[in-house]
């Protein structure tokens, strides 16, 4: 394992201006025989990051380069949270939703309370961050409660050191539910790690094991988030789940990783090549030549300011739709799902008018492995599936794919 450094500067995130909450952790009604479903919060980090195009660029550029995919949680303007029992009696825990890392691990604000059922392995772990920051503690196993149907006896857990983890107010640690493969080497004396949705399936808390993942959009009056363990929750969507194979390509089959071609309009801009599906990347990043093309495409303008494209209001209306193809289907991501809420302008360093576009530069050109990155602003237009059994990834249009609240 690389040694320990310093985690304080991915610690240091100020207290968390929260736009909405739903309730955490609570137990909710199953959507089918076999699942059930852990509602999320939402919030805005409004003191962190402004620069959400560099930040989502660096983290990207990791996994390109073989890095740890974990979310740097100060680089994060959307954060989804769920509040996480461990121990008996449960202690809960403020818990980072990522689908881009496989370890949760706890006691990067309230200290970890052992119970008469966690066990110290004595194993050690470490998980190294975009920008030199880093995470180290010791590994138990106890009971983690996810809500009343579903716990898990026996998870294994990382516990922050306190000198790595002492500044970070409001968030706890990370749940990771991305694939069991990104715990190789994160745990000492231990090839891989069973993460939570591992873990649900051996001890049959579910039928499959199968992640449904449901955003709504920062703007509209629903801003929370549910994950449906097991499955999919049928109310959330309004067609079927359509299902892509994980890719083959590397660095983007490690991850939640699809083939997956992308035109503006009847223009071209993306040929078939290989990407992610990741919670923990705020925008839809796409290769430099690729983003050259929609820029010229939009005629929009690099704001110095966000990073981000800017485009006036008479541009806008004549924004055409983005058209993400992948297994076989087609996804319309409309004119007005690929700009920046504009009631949200202020927390991305941005004018309260500006028209800001949400497709950045991924800073490599296509050809990567790793071409495209289906980030936040995708995923709360678009419900997505996980699905380990079959490693694929599925999608579905909601009530909000053709929103206007932007």
């Amino acid at each position: 394992m690389i040694p320990s450094t310093s985690f304080s500067s991915f610690l240091a995130l100020p207290a968390l201006a929260f736009l909405s909450l739903s309730v955490s952790a609570l137990s909710h009604p199953r959507a089918a025989s076999g699942t059930a479903a852990l509602k999320l919060a939402v919030s805005i980090n409004s003191y962190g990051i402004k620069n959400i195009a560099a930040a989502d660029r660096a983290r990207i550029q990791a996994l390109q380069a073989g890095g740890s995919s974990s979310v740097n949680a100060n680089n994060t303007i959307m954060i989804y949270t769920a509040d996480i029992g461990v121990g008996s009696p449960e202690t809960y825990y403020t818990l980072l939703v990522d689908t881009g890392s496989s370890l949760t691990w706890i006691g990067a604000n309230k200290a970890y309370r052992q119970t008469n059922t966690s066990h110290d392995t004595r194993n050690q772990f470490y998980i190294a961050y975009s920008g030199g920051n880093s995470v180290d503690g010791e590994e138990y196993t106890d009971t983690v409660t996810l809500n009343s149907d579903l716990v898990i006896v026996n998870q294994s857990i990382g516990v922050a050191s306190a000198s790595a983890a002492s500044n970070l107010r409001g968030l706890d640690g990370m749940l990771g539910l991305g694939p069991v493969g990104l715990t190789q080497g994160i745990v000492s004396n231990t090839d891989e790690v069973a993460t939570v949705t591992d873990n649900l399936y051996a001890q049959k808390t579910i039928s499959s094991e199968v992640l449904g993942v449901f955003f709504a959009p920062a703007s509209s009056d629903d801003s929370g988030g549910e994950l449906t363990f097991g499955g999919y929750d049928a109310s959330k969507i309004t067609g079927d789940i359509n299902y892509v194979s994980i890719t083959s390509t590397s660095p983007a089959n490690a991850y939640w990783g699809i083939d997956q071609s992308i035109s503006y309009g009847s223009t071209s801009i993306l040929d078939e090549t290989a990407g992610i599906v990741d919670t923990g990347t705020t925008l839809i990043l796409i290769a430099t030549d690729a983003f050259d093309k929609y820029k010229s495409a939009t005629g929009a303008t690099l704001d110095n300011s966000t990073e981000l494209l800017k485009i006036s209001s008479d541009q806008y209306d004549q924004l055409s739709s983005l058209y993400f193809t992948t297994g076989g289907f087609t996804y319309e991501l409309t004119p007005n799902g690929q700009i920046w809420p504009r009631s949200l302008n202020s927390a991305i360093g941005g004018t309260a008018k500006s028209i800001y576009l949400i497709v950045a530069d991924s800073g490599s050109n296509s050809g990567s492995g790793l071409d495209f990155t289906n980030g936040y602003c995708f995923l709360e237009r678009f419900y997505s599936v996980y699905d380990t059994t079959n490693s694929r990834v599925g999608f579905a249009t909601t009530e909000y794919t053709y929103a206007t609240t932007n």
